[in-house]
């Protein structure tokens, strides 16, 4: 004799929830209902111990509800933070994850796209390196930090707005003959334009300056080493002030200097971008730019979800503000 199922169906969470078939699909299809309907569904969805058959539900709506995480690197404290907070983001939508680690290698980005095209995700949200990346243009793709088209929504944030921020913090601390370091891609990205904001304050405001920038994929940071030593005479270093593309460069180039006899923040004053935290700590590892890591994540999960992409913006620019962390001398 064949014995009667005993999983619960929709049928069953509408009967104890006590509301409409319709209402139960609604909420678990992410659709608005009333807060309290919503709550009773979830509340007898708990009970009774439905769970949404998400395999048939993307038959029936050709949707996987699957979204695809294209990073660098995941060990990098930055794109950890994001890793977490888009996956976060995800989750609150109901959506699952797909994370593709690349090692900034732009043959492995290409390979990824494929792969996502092949597992039918929703849509990409990728960190990448390869300009001339190829994406079906069916698929919803959203770029964190690096513009490719009109038609594909880029997140960043304010690198222009963050460089023009540090600038003005190291002059407005005494600082009067400053320094850029930077070091990535040799591919263009919005990250860039952090150095520019900061050479728009510095002409601004009559201080000297001088910039220097290295791609990882033909120089060491050996370079900014030498350029410190060419820059030491009687013992003391001819800048005051350095503020580096990211908050790992900066503690790299701090422990150059202490290793060249140079104080930090007493004799030279440092400035990173990224706004990394101390490990279970709120502080900062250096002065930094913050990101928003939080609202980019939600940022581009919103976008990459968004139904009508008719009249997506091709920029979105986040505001950062500054950290004190012990190399300036706030």
């Amino acid at each position: 004799m064949k014995q009667k199922s005993t999983t619960p169906t929709m049928k069953d969470v509408a009967r104890e929830a006590g509301v409409a078939l319709g209402t139960v699909s609604k909420v678990f299809n992410n659709i608005p209902v009333g807060e309290s309907y919503r709550q009773r569904v979830v509340e007898a969805a708990g009970k009774l111990g439905y769970q949404v058959n998400q395999y048939a539900r993307g038959l029936k709506t050709n949707r996987t509800n699957t979204v695809a995480l294209i990073l660098p690197s995941v060990d990098h404290p930055f794109f950890g933070a994001l890793a977490q907070q888009l996956c976060l983001a995800l989750s609150r939508r109901s959506y699952r994850t797909l994370l593709y680690v690349t090692g900034s290698n732009p043959e492995v980005e290409q390979q990824c796209i494929r792969m996502v095209q092949q597992n039918k995700a929703d849509g990409i949200i990728g960190l990448t390196y390869n300009p001339g990346l190829e994406v079906d243009e069916a698929l919803p793709f959203v770029s964190i930090d690096r513009y490719f088209s009109p038609g594909v929504p880029c997140v960043a944030s304010d690198n222009l707005g963050g460089g023009r921020l540090a600038a003005e913090r190291l002059i407005s601390l005494g600082c009067r003959h400053l320094a850029f370091f930077r070091n990535g891609p040799i591919q263009a990205g919005e990250a860039d334009k952090r150095g520019d904001g900061f050479e728009q304050i510095c002409r601004a405001r009559g201080v000297s300056y001088e910039v220097i920038r290295i791609n990882d994929e033909e120089q060491s940071l050996e370079v900014f080493r030498d350029y410190l030593i060419g820059h030491i005479s009687n013992g003391k270093l001819d800048l005051d002030g350095i503020f580096c593309s990211t908050d790992l460069l900066a503690l790299t180039i701090r422990g150059m200097l202490e290793e060249l006899g140079q104080r930090v923040p007493e004799d030279v004053q440092l400035v990173g971008f990224d706004g990394i935290r101390q490990f279970g700590s709120e502080g900062c590892y250096c002065s930094t730019i913050v990101q928003p890591i939080a609202q980019l994540a939600q940022t581009s999960v919103d976008i990459l979800l968004q139904e009508d992409r008719s009249a997506l913006p091709s920029l979105i620019c986040l505001p950062v503000a500054y950290a004190a962390g012990g190399t300036t001398r706030e």
